[in-house]
């Protein structure tokens, strides 16, 4: 009798137990799931979608079924260029893409990937966002042009080639009267060089090269390069240039959709943002590394932009960015946050950092 009653006893504790569970973590139906409609402003098949599923994907993991991101690709809801606009009034719940797309608004958005950045790398200028006064600037923008969302900077880019040309760019001369696509700031480097710019989006620059529209393109990196298919209508790129030597990705929400989640699901969202900056840059080297020896073993010439031409750049810069600093005060206040982040952060850098290449060329370039 004493071991039936222990038996039952136990019983009952162990269903009072579980029922007590079950209401500190009640199970989640599919009704209880919020699903937030995103758009990249990338072509499905570029490495830029794949880093915005990756950052859904956490999302979607961490939240355990009470939220899920689906991402569309460029086009699918609204062109590129219209992004921010379409979250803005709810179009779309969010998106993914870079500021420079937003340069139309206000020339001061371009600041956060377009230029040399007072000789900030990505990773740097991502710093001086998050700790700089970056973020807080950026906010301001948007509310000066009653644009309603947030925004989240993450995923530092490499820096960008100076692009894809049919022969290659021995000196500054070469660029004069070229049909030349990039977008932001760069428009601005690049005319004062004398190019002809246009402001294509990504799906639509290897097709405009193959038509002959323009002569000359640069998009961002080996990977997005290769897939996008410039290796099969031009085999010259000329690497390393101050252009875009510091850009990064955003991440956008409609602010009232965002703002209508519980406080443990924006937290999901923020962190997600930090894991995926730092995933993203593990995959770029990997996978950017690969494209690259492939490109190279499929007969692609590369050439180091002559230092000339990365001068010429530099002093283009200057003549923009004092134009841009008088015509937009946002402008000039963004550049001389930059600047003071930049001259400590950057002294620090360059005096701590050993020479990565003298290592490199000893055990793999032994002629260097």
């Amino acid at each position: 009798m004493t071991e039936k009653k222990t038996s039952s006893s136990r019983r009952g504790l162990l269903k009072g137990a579980v029922a007590a569970g079950a209401l500190a973590a009640p199970m989640i139906s599919k009704a209880d799931t919020v699903s937030l409609r995103f758009q990249s402003t990338w072509p499905a098949k570029d490495i830029f979608h794949e880093y915005a599923n990756d950052f859904a994907k956490k999302v979607n993991d961490m939240a355990s079924g009470r939220l899920k991101i689906e991402v569309l690709p460029s086009g699918a809801v609204v062109p590129a260029f219209q992004l921010l606009d379409a979250v803005n009034k709810g179009t779309l719940d969010g998106g993914h893409g870079v500021l420079a797309y937003h340069y139309g608004k206000s020339s001061a958005l371009a600041l956060w990937g377009s230029g040399p950045a007072f000789g900030m790398d990505p990773n740097m200028v991502l710093s001086w966002h998050n700790y700089g006064g970056g973020k807080q600037l950026l906010e301001e923008i948007y509310k000066s042009l009653n644009i309603d969302v947030a925004s989240y900077v993450y995923g530092p880019m490499p820096t960008q080639p100076l692009g894809w040309f049919k022969k290659p760019i021995a000196k500054v001369a070469d660029l004069k009267g070229l049909k030349y696509r990039t977008v932001g700031l760069a428009v601005d480097i690049f005319t004062e060089l004398g190019a002809s710019v246009n402001p294509l989006p990504g799906g639509e620059i290897v097709p405009a090269l193959d038509r002959g529209l323009i002569d000359a393109a640069e998009f961002n990196n080996a990977s997005s390069d290769r897939v996008l298919g410039f290796p099969d209508v031009v085999k010259n790129c000329m690497l390393q240039s101050f252009h875009q030597s510091g850009e990064q990705f955003e991440i956008l929400f409609n602010k009232g959709k965002l703002n209508a989640l519980p406080a443990e699901l924006k937290s999901i969202i923020e962190y997600a943002v930090q894991a995926s900056s730092a995933e993203m840059s593990w995959k770029a080297i990997d996978r950017n590394s690969k494209d690259y020896s492939e490109m190279k073993k499929q007969g692609i010439k590369f050439y180091k932009t002559p230092d000339a031409i990365l001068k010429a750049q530099l002093d283009a810069w200057d003549k923009v960015v004092a134009k841009k600093s008088a015509e937009n005060p946002f402008f000039k206040k963004v550049m001389d946050s930059q600047m003071a982040f930049a001259q400590r952060a950057g002294q620090w850098q360059n005096d701590y950092m050993v020479d990565f290449k003298m290592a490199y060329n000893r055990y793999f370039n032994k002629k260097a």
